[in-house]
Formats: C-alpha cells, structure tokens, sequence
C-alpha cells in the first residue's frame, strides 16, 4: 500500500509498525511475538518493560523503542510513501502476498518499488553464481526468456552473474520480474545493477525488500532475504553454483517451504556445475529444457512456449564436442583429432559467430 491507501489502519498503528520493525534484534518471529501478544504494534510499544521481559525479550528491545533513531526512521519512511511507485505490503492487509504469508517467519514489513500487484502473480526464482561463466549467463538468460514469455515472474536477487542475467532477460522481451534485496531500497546493493533495478521499476516490475530503507549491505542479510525469494515463488531454479554458494541455500529453503527445486546440470570439469550436481543428488529435479519446469506447472502457463533443448542442434564437430564438455584447445585437439593451428583457427571462427566462447583457458559451447 501506498501512503493514500494505508487508511485501512490508523496512521498511529502504521508509524508504530515501521518503529517496531526498526528495533535491534526484533526479526519476523519476535515482530509477531509482540503483535500477537498484544494485538497491535501501538500497544506493543506502550506496554511496559516488565512485558515485554516477560515475553522472553532482551532488555535492549524495550529501550530502543523511543530512541530518536527509531521514531527518525520511522518518519523518514512514512515520506518515502509518499513518492511515486512507493508501497508498503503489511502481513495482515489483504495485498499481501498469499504465497509468502504461508511462511512462519513472513516479513512483517515488505517496501515495493514499482508494481505491487505483480507479487501475486506465479512466479518462478533463477539463482545462481555471481562469477558465472559466460555459457551460463546466456543459459540463465535463455530460460529466463522462455519462462517469462510462458507467463511466470522471473523472482531473484539482483546480484551480479546470473541473477542480473534473469533480470535483464526477462525486460528485455517485455516480461515481469521481481528482485528481492538484501539491503534496504534506498541502499541498493550492488551498485552496478541500478540502472537494471530503475528499468525494472519503471516497467512494472518491482524491487523489494524487508529491511529498513537505509539498511547497508550486511553478510547477514543475504542469507535472511533469500527465504522471501523462494517463499514467493512456486519453484526455484538453479543454473550455476558451486557447493559453497549462497543459491544452494536458496535451494534448501525452497525444499522447505514445499517449493519444487531445479537444477541444471553441467559438466563434471567445471566448478561451477558442481552445486547443482549436489541439488540433483539430494532430489532436485534435473533440468535440461524449459518444457522439464513447465511440465509440472501446466495450470500456471498463460501463454504457449516454445521449449528446445538448451542448446541449437550443431552440425560442426567442434560444437558438438563442447556441448558435452568444455576443453582446453590441446585437450580439444587431441578429442577431435584436429591439428592444433587447423583447431585455432576454426575456434575463432565459431567465436566470432557466437558459437563458442573462451573461459578460463577452456572452450565451452555457448547455449542458443
């Protein structure tokens, strides 16, 4: 809701929300607690100490809440609803996103820049690595498209590599997506995609995020943000991500939330495939086509779609080498039996054409 449309609560208990949201150590689960306990954010805040002790709170949640900062906060984002294309969704109103309401630990709070609407329409995540390699870009891209065309919101987290990837594919053939931060909107993290998150917003798509407006870019908000992106999705897929990544995590709170997971395979040489492998040996759905999501959500498409393979049948022998595994150009030249100056001189050819692409010191096809 915008400022003109939070008349469904009194203007009291709205700035009593966002200053109880701003206390320290008052997450989701100790929000509730509080609202709960005592029916409204206004009477959580006037209560005494003792109750809030009582309710198993630490004492410094009681004294932060008249604090100058917190009543500051709170002010300063009840100006910034006022701006255009400015909302906030609160977890009892009915704009609320039925999908992350189901969550135990649903934000309380949710800032939208752009098109709230769009929150309740099926969406589907794309997470994966920030150093994604080039062939994994184009594939994130390639499914974003086909996935935004077949009806679906493409939700992720606006990071770098492949998450951007989703993003920028979806806008650019006329699809919605939504990117969930995991700083607050007036801090957007990182830098470089806020051209990418001004498109979104003027486009109809939107920015979201549960933290205060001023939040910075801290380790531990990552992690938190990424249960809102699979909590609003009907399933998340996964395209390139090594054991360690924070998409794995994603992946696991979808599982939890009884959301479908996919993953993509990829080569056995290359690191960046090894998190997905993982996915897929703990249950995810292995993904080679659009139509192995689609297939299973046949009551949320909107729209046909077209659903080849990951990559354009190749003739070239090169080609169809790469596409089942990535080479050095000797490790090519002695698989293909192709003399190495002959094998260089095709490479840059196909690289030229767009068919294969240099990484690492290794050669990878690159997806259509």
């Amino acid at each position: 809701m915008s400022l003109s449309e939070c008349s469904r609560i009194s203007p009291a208990e709205l700035e009593a929300r966002l200053r109880l949201h701003r206390l320290p150590e008052v997450g989701p689960r100790r929000y509730y607690t509080l609202f709960n306990a005592f029916g409204s954010a206004s009477s959580a805040l006037s209560a005494p100490a003792s109750a809030w002790r009582s309710l198993g709170l630490p004492a410094v949640c009681a004294e932060a809440r008249r604090s100058v900062e917190v009543r500051d906060g709170a002010s300063a984002a009840l100006r910034w609803l006022e701006g255009c294309n400015q909302h906030l969704l609160l977890h009892d109103q009915p704009d609320y996103p039925a999908l992350l309401a189901e969550l135990s630990d649903a934000p309380p709070l949710l800032f939208v820049a752009g098109a709230p609407s769009i929150l309740e329409k099926p969406q589907l995540a794309m997470v994966g690595s920030r150093r994604a390699s080039r062939p994994g870009l184009d594939t994130a891209s390639a499914f974003s498209r086909a996935l935004a065309g077949a009806g679906f919101v493409i939700t992720s987290g606006l990071a770098l590599g492949i998450d951007g990837a989703a993003h920028q594919a979806a806008l650019d053939i006329g699809g919605q997506t939504v990117g969930v931060l995991g700083t607050g909107l007036q801090k957007l993290y990182p830098q470089r995609h806020r051209a990418l998150a001004e498109a979104m917003i003027a486009s109809g798509s939107a920015v979201v995020s549960e933290l205060p407006l001023d939040a910075g870019p801290h380790a531990s908000n990552f992690p938190r943000r990424n249960r809102i992106i699979s909590g609003l999705s009907l399933g998340v897929l996964v395209v390139e991500a090594s054991v360690a990544s924070g998409s794995l995590i994603t992946a696991r709170l979808a599982a939890e939330q009884g959301r479908e997971v996919y993953a993509l395979p990829g080569s056995i040489h290359h690191p960046g495939a090894r998190g997905c492998h993982q996915l897929i040996r703990d249950g995810a759905t292995l993904v080679e086509t659009v139509e192995h999501i689609l297939e299973g959500l046949r009551g949320w498409r909107s729209m046909p779609v077209s659903t080849g393979g990951l990559f354009t049948p190749s003739c070239h022998p090169l080609v169809q080498l790469l596409q089942a595994s990535p080479y050095t150009s000797e490790g090519l030249a002695r698989a293909s039996g192709w003399a190495l100056p002959t094998l260089l001189a095709a490479l840059t050819e196909l690289e030229l054409e767009g068919h294969v692409v240099l990484e690492g010191g290794r050669w990878f096809a690159r997806a259509s």
